[in-house]
């Protein structure tokens, strides 16, 4: 499973680090969501590849994003 999260449309909410921080920070710099280093697809802060064990929280967190700026597939 594939994350791919819009940052530059982020309004910085909490809700997808606050229901899946194993997957989902805040940018300490911009504030924005990002997903964490391990699972960063080319160190990309933007996309990721989701392991199994986080596909629940992954998708709970994408469905209470605010601005719907994450996508999973």
């Amino acid at each position: 499973m594939n994350v791919i999260i819009d940052r530059m449309a982020c309004v910085s909410c909490g809700a997808c680090w606050n229901t899946c921080p194993e997957l989902f920070d805040q940018n300490h710099c911009d504030s924005y969501s990002e997903v964490v280093e391990d699972y960063r697809f080319n160190g990309d802060r933007a996309e990721g590849i989701v392991p199994d064990c986080l596909c629940c929280c992954a998708q709970e967190a994408a469905c209470l994003c605010p601005v719907h700026i994450i996508r999973i597939s």
